[in-house]
This record gives C-alpha cells, sequence and structure tokens, in this order.
C-alpha cells in the first residue's frame, strides 16, 4: 500500500493524505498542542513557578490561537508562548531615566538605595514590624523607622509616618480642627495644585475644614495673616509651592513672624529635604522650619530624601500624638515594606538622589554619551523596520 503523502491543501493551509480510493481533509488545527502537554514544558513550567499558572496559561492560550488563525506553525506554539512572557509577574518595567528631571513623578520619583531594596525584601516574609522579639509582646509598629527618622531631625520632638504626603495634610486638618475651630488661614499665593488635577484646597475642603485665604496671588503680608487668625483658627497653614515660582513683585511670610501670631503654623515643605542642602539654599527643609517655630511638619518620603513613597509628620508631641490617635491615623498607615524601606534609606547609606545631586557635568555626560552608543543600534534596528 502506498505511504501517506501530506501535502498543502489549496485553502486555510489544511493537508491533504492519498490512499487508493480514498480522500480525507485533516485540518490543521488538529495539530496544535493541548493545553496539559504546553505547560509540561520544562520552560513553561519553569515559568510557570515564577510567574504564576494564570499568566502562563493565558500566554499558552494565545499562542495556541496564533497557531489555529495560521500565523504560526503548531510546533511552535511552545516558543511563541515563551516569546511573550514577562521577565517578572508585574506590568512595571525598569526604564533609564534620562529627561534631565532628577525626582520624575511619572516614573516612579526616587530611585531606592540597594540597601532599601534589601531591606524590602528581608521584610517580604513574616517579620517583627509590630512586635518585641526580646519580651514577646506587642510594640509600637515600625519602631526603627521611627526611631531613624528622629535621629535624622533632633528638631522635632515626635514624629509620624502616613502613605503620603497629601495623607499627611488631610489626617492635620481633620484632626486638628474642631466645630469650635474649623478654619485653616492660608495664602492664596500657596494654593497650589499637586498634580493629575488633584488640588490642595479641594484636598483640605474633602475634610469638613473651612479656609481662610488672604493675602493675593503675588503678594502676602503678616499683616494679612494676622487680621484672619481669630477664636476659630484651628492653624495656620503654609506650603512650599515647589512646582512653579512666583517673581518679581512679591511677598511671602516667613516661619518665625507666622508663629508669632498665637495658632500653631503647619508647614508642608512638600520635598522631604530634612537638613538644609548646599546644593538647594532655596529649598525649605523640616530641621530649620522646626527651629523656626512651625508646630508641624509635612512632607514626602520618595522625593528628595530618596526614600519610598510616604508621608513625614514631625513636631511638637501634643500635636503628633493628636494626629496618630485619630481613627483617620489607622486608615492611612504605611505597611511593612514602606517602613523597611524608610528606615534603610534613613540609617543607610546615602540613596540614589543625593548622589546624582552631588554629580559633576562631567560624568553625566559620559554617562549619557555611553547609554547613547548602547541604545543606538536598537533603534536603528527598529528604524529599518
Amino acid at each position: 500500500m502506498p505511504a501517506y503523502t501530506p501535502g498543502p491543501y489549496p485553502e486555510k493551509g489544511a493537508v491533504f493524505r492519498r490512499r487508493p480510493g480514498i480522500v480525507r481533509d485533516v485540518d490543521s488545527r488538529r495539530n496544535v498542542p493541548r493545553t496539559d502537554l504546553l505547560l509540561a514544558d520544562p520552560r513553561l513550567a519553569e515559568a510557570e513557578r515564577r510567574l504564576g499558572r494564570a499568566l502562563v496559561k493565558a500566554a499558552v492560550g494565545r499562542a495556541q490561537q496564533q497557531a489555529r488563525d495560521g500565523q504560526i506553525a503548531p510546533e511552535q506554539v511552545a516558543d511563541a508562548a515563551m516569546a511573550e512572557l514577562p521577565a517578572r509577574a508585574t506590568a512595571l518595567t525598569p526604564v533609564i531615566n534620562a529627561t534631565g528631571v532628577l525626582v520624575h513623578t511619572n516614573l516612579g520619583r526616587a530611585p531606592l538605595s540597594a540597601a532599601a531594596v534589601d531591606a524590602i525584601v528581608a521584610a517580604a516574609g513574616y517579620c517583627d514590624v509590630e512586635f518585641d522579639l526580646a519580651s514577646g509582646v506587642r510594640a509600637r509598629r515600625g519602631a526603627g523607622a521611627l526611631d531613624a527618622l528622629a535621629r535624622a531631625v533632633p528638631a522635632a520632638e515626635a514624629v509620624a509616618v502616613v502613605n503620603n504626603n497629601a495623607a499627611a495634610l488631610v489626617l492635620a486638618a481633620t484632626a486638628l480642627t474642631s466645630p469650635d475651630a474649623d478654619e485653616i488661614v492660608i495664602s492664596r499665593g500657596e494654593l497650589i495644585e499637586i498634580g493629575d488635577r488633584f488640588r490642595l484646597p479641594d484636598l483640605l475642603v474633602s475634610t469638613g475644614a473651612r479656609l481662610r485665604e488672604v493675602g493675593t496671588t503675588n503678594r502676602t503680608t503678616r499683616a494679612d495673616y494676622a487680621a484672619a487668625a481669630g477664636p476659630r483658627t484651628a492653624f495656620i497653614l503654609k506650603v512650599h509651592p515647589s512646582n512653579f515660582r512666583v517673581e518679581g513683585f512679591t511677598a511671602a511670610v516667613p516661619i518665625p513672624e507666622l508663629a508669632g501670631l498665637g495658632p500653631p503654623v503647619v508647614f508642608d515643605i512638600g520635598s522631604g529635604l530634612l537638613v538644609p542642602h548646599p546644593l538647594l539654599p532655596g529649598e525649605p527643609d523640616a530641621a530649620t522650619a522646626l527651629r523656626d517655630g512651625a508646630a508641624l511638619v509635612t512632607a514626602s518620603g520618595d522625593k528628595l530624601l530618596g526614600g519610598p513613597q510616604a508621608g513625614l509628620l514631625l513636631g511638637r508631641s501634643a500635636l503628633v500624638r493628636t494626629l496618630t490617635r485619630h481613627p483617620m491615623a489607622r486608615a492611612l498607615r504605611v505597611d511593612k515594606l514602606t517602613l523597611a524601606a524608610l528606615e534603610a534609606t534613613l540609617a543607610g547609606p546615602v540613596p540614589p538622589v543625593a548622589t546624582a545631586l552631588a554629580a559633576d557635568p562631567a560624568s553625566l555626560l559620559e554617562r549619557a554619551e555611553r547609554w547613547a552608543a548602547a541604545v543606538r543600534p536598537a533603534w536603528s534596528w527598529r528604524a529599518r523596520r
């Protein structure tokens, strides 16, 4: 009997086999490997252990569909599934920040130090985030991170950490106001937009507080604040407009003058600079603000500090305790990974942001040229396509 002779079918890529007196059409889709066989492929099995079954199975399904549609051969399904699997079980992709913006919000703000990354890995499993190993009883949550923050700013009587600087302001506006003192006095020149269309006045008003706006966009004086401060004033809020600058005919009131008006002064310094930096003489820092009389300072952890996203609260013991004992503080608390990374940033080696600030132009140019040479072949290949 003659052997079967496979050959291309005139339509849809099927094959036919010839036998004397018999003609049969065989659908090529029958040759697509089964899912269980593909998942048993050593490469896909290893990927499943690394990425999870759902992600790998979905990739297998898409590769099988490519074979059914005739885009690839059945024997290429496993290779196609492997080719589309990500390196990690996350959609986030590491990038090179060549924008010239050191702390870029869209690129994740501050890159963490190796010490902070190691701390996150160590805290990823069970850890003593809220437990005293020596006594075997419950302990202050994140004591290591809080102690490191207190050591970094000795002028602060007490410190606390929430999940970002906006949360710090929301907590302050909620916990420090009351039905009898519900006003927050703030300059019109400091009613900033935080980003992504979120505006500071909207954030504060959402807590139920009332804003007492004083001065103008370009000029606010001590007399403006003094005229507005009264029995219903919960606190005076000063905000550093870190994402814009007003020049020319301007006036602003420094912290020492505001501190003499009576109500506590809350200063949102924004950037997270804890002590003065010689390369940033115009950037406010927490230590100086507290020494000048601010009752409470709020800041971000993932900007100039160079740590994870966090909202830092530093100031008088009574005020910080009022914030941390408020019910909202529980909803705004940070997780163990943030606490670990923050402590390592504060107590460990200099973070990448600080290193980058001190980089000289010649080294930056050399690095840029090296990166350009490395990516040029890839861009040339893409252009040819």
